[in-house]
């Protein structure tokens, strides 16, 4: 099973990117930067300045109702994301043939309750334990 980056999106600015698209990521463990963020960020944590300012406010409390209101989109999809790539990662698992009591064990759930949350993909009836 191999888990890449194509449709993804940036975990930070929302951008669809990864192959087949102008828009490089990079990142892990289900978080995605574009490389537009990474120079942005970079620029803030070289700028004594700009460092300050990001240390003390979140990008949030100075956007308005309207700003915040199209962030939700992306702030969905970003999670959408994170739980898909989690469920890539339990078939990476699988695929190794670790049981779903060791997943269960990691996770602090039973067996059962890891095999009914990660071993059906929407509309696959035919996963079995």
């Amino acid at each position: 099973m191999a888990i890449t980056r194509e449709g993804r999106i940036c975990s930070f600015c929302g951008a669809s990117g990864g192959p087949g698209t102008d828009v490089p990521l990079i990142g892990g463990l289900g978080a995605q930067i574009c490389a537009g963020c990474i120079d942005d960020f970079h620029a803030i944590l070289h700028d004594e300045q700009k460092h300050a300012a990001a240390r003390h406010a979140m990008p949030w409390e100075s956007m308005t109702d309207t700003e915040l209101l199209a962030s939700l989109p992306q702030i969905l999809a970003s999670a959408e994301q994170n739980h898909a790539f989690a469920h890539e990662w339990v078939d990476l698992l699988r695929s190794r043939n670790v049981s779903w009591a060791e997943i269960g064990r990691t996770l602090g759930v039973s067996r059962q309750a890891a095999w009914e949350r990660f071993s059906k993909k929407s509309g696959d009836k035919s996963a079995t334990a």
